[in-house]
């Protein structure tokens, strides 16, 4: 072994050094002191006036009031004139250096979309240690109330949360996820738009709300908080920055069409279910003089349930029939119809189509890039067919 290690070439020694003085300075080799650093699940942010307010949900010890397992969390409170300010607040609140590293979820609340939101996100993109693929979400109401909620499927809401945007929940069309990179390119893009799945909280039914509390060791009755349930299925489209409108569920399914993501999908019409085992979506620029736009959606869908009963032979081959296949296109004609209408009328560039126009031709989106959305010649093509 010695001899080996002598033969090792010199420049394989200064190789091996300079790797390791690199991940020596630039990774503290994954090691974390707890009693010194906050690690943050997820961030919600709120405005207050000028001002910031940001509450971050801070990974502790777990403890014994919650079921067995899993991860606990505590939610702090911080405020300032920026998002810097309130990690710093944080930190002189708490003696907890914040570390973001391990943060992939941050949600905006009501009162900070209502302005330009990259007031507050572009510090967690000029923050190096933040991860580019953190997810972002709007919400109803205040980020405080929906990061400090108790979650009736986990023990803490943020993983909760990102159970709604799993890749499994992308694919069924129900929700339209994207991370803070996507946004961003979005916003410094030619189109300026951008968009958010919308988080509602409902309180779960036979909750401990009005129903008493949990009796501590000392007799006493302590109230127990509401167990709360989560659904993304709307969006939030952004314009400049700022909230433009909110997608329908019906909407964001349309959406994700458009944009290829829908495989096992469901789609629901005159008492039948559907389920999309193939389907293309496109969104093109038309070579004419005047602005147009094409909207095109190719599916492939089995019948998977209706109210009724069936014959063996339509349960075994889920075919469809004529008349199915002309009212499922017409259906999803009606939704991407709508869905262009709600961008219009917000004149908000969802479908990037300013963006592709600027790929496509400099010239025409130069001529052409002040022309309101409203005033764009639309052509939609949807097609439903069975299973041949």
């Amino acid at each position: 072994m010695h001899a080996f290690l002598k033969r090792l070439p010199m420049k394989l020694w200064i190789l091996l050094f300079a790797l390791a003085v690199f991940t020596f300075f630039s990774n503290d080799f994954a090691l974390v002191d707890i009693q010194k650093t906050a690690l943050v699940l997820a961030a919600g942010i709120d405005r207050e006036g000028e001002a910031f307010s940001l509450t971050a949900q801070i990974a502790v010890p777990k403890g014994t009031d919650r079921t067995t397992g899993g991860t606990s969390s505590v939610e702090i409170e911080g405020k300032g004139a920026t998002v810097s300010d309130c990690l710093t607040d944080i930190y002189a609140r708490t003696g907890w250096v914040p570390k973001l590293i391990y943060c992939d979820l941050v949600v905006l609340g009501e009162s900070a979309a209502a302005g330009d939101v990259f007031d507050c996100l572009d510090f967690f993109l000029r923050n190096e240690y933040i991860p580019d693929a953190c997810l972002l979400a709007a919400c109803e109401g205040s980020a405080k109330e929906l990061i400090s909620s108790t979650s009736a499927i986990d023990d803490t809401s943020a993983l909760a949360l990102e159970k709604l945007f799993s890749a499994a929940a992308e694919k069924s069309g129900q929700v339209m996820t994207t991370t803070l990179r996507e946004f961003a390119i979005g916003y410094y893009g030619k189109s300026g738009s951008g968009y958010m799945p919308y988080v509602r909280a409902e309180q779960q039914e036979g909750s401990a709300q009005g129903q008493g509390g949990a009796r501590s060791s000392g007799g006493t009755q302590q109230p127990q908080q509401e167990e709360k349930i989560y659904s993304a299925r709307e969006t939030a489209i952004f314009s400049g920055g700022r909230l433009a409108a909110l997608l329908s569920a019906e909407e964001t399914f349309a959406f994700s069409l458009l944009e290829g993501n829908v495989y096992a999908g469901t789609l629901t019409e005159g008492g039948k279910t559907y389920v999309i085992l193939q389907e293309r979506g496109s969104t093109q620029i038309g070579e004419a003089d005047a602005p147009a736009v094409t909207l095109r959606v190719d599916c492939k869908l089995q019948l998977y349930g209706e109210d009724s009963t069936s014959s063996p032979e339509r349960l075994a081959k889920g075919t469809l029939t004529d008349a199915e296949e002309a009212r499922l296109s017409d259906l999803l004609t009606r939704r991407l119809q709508a869905l262009w209408e709600r961008c219009a009328r917000a004149d908000c560039d969802l479908l990037f189509v300013r963006r592709s126009l600027w790929r496509a031709s400099p010239a025409r989106y130069a001529a052409w890039k002040d022309i309101p959305l409203s005033d764009y010649a639309v052509t939609v093509l949807a097609r439903a067919e069975g299973l041949r």
